[in-house]
């Protein structure tokens, strides 16, 4: 036990691990955080890869907005029209607890979708220490990004002047 609080006992115990076989040496090339590569580089090599991805599958972005689009005439036909009166303004209120409903929910499941997908790959890569998690979902985000502004702009576009909301591109925006 004083060798162990002494320090000792671990130069001891690095000693004899090695020159064992199965004990993991440090690598060469990695830095203090353990990580070869850079933030940037992580970020930038996990950026790269995830718009691949994206560009990879254009049925699924194609499939997205289409659905977008059908699910958006389904809201706009339902509240078609409102005018504003007492009903029309609660009407106008549940068309607008709709929009941000599925807005949310469309890309949370998208998110949750692809995630569990590549569960795998990441805790294999995570554990390799090839990234950080930060690099990872920033990169994914990023990536992502523009299907991310291009649904909630298809919905919108749809929706907004079939429920009669106030005209002019600076209320729509």
């Amino acid at each position: 036990a004083s060798q162990i609080n002494g320090g000792g006992g671990i130069e001891l115990a690095r000693a004899k691990h090695a020159t064992d076989p199965y004990f993991l040496q440090p690598m060469e090339g990695v830095d203090g955080t353990g990580y070869r590569a850079s933030w940037w580089t992580q970020f930038y090599c996990i950026l790269w890869r995830s718009w691949l991805s994206v560009l990879k599958d254009p049925m699924l972005v194609k499939v997205r907005l289409l659905q977008t689009a059908m699910v958006a005439s389904l809201i706009g036909s339902i509240y078609f029209g409102q005018v504003l009166d007492q009903d029309g303004v609660m009407n106008i209120n549940g068309s607008l607890f709709l929009f941000l409903t599925n807005m949310t929910f469309q890309n949370v499941f998208a998110v949750i979708n692809v995630f569990s997908a590549e569960l795998p790959v990441f805790l294999r890569e995570k554990r390799s220490r090839l990234y950080r998690v930060d690099t990872y979902f920033l990169g994914k985000t990023i990536a992502e990004l523009p299907l991310f502004i291009a649904v909630p702009f298809v919905f919108t576009s749809i929706t907004y002047p079939m429920i009669g909301l106030k005209a002019g591109v600076t209320h729509y925006l």
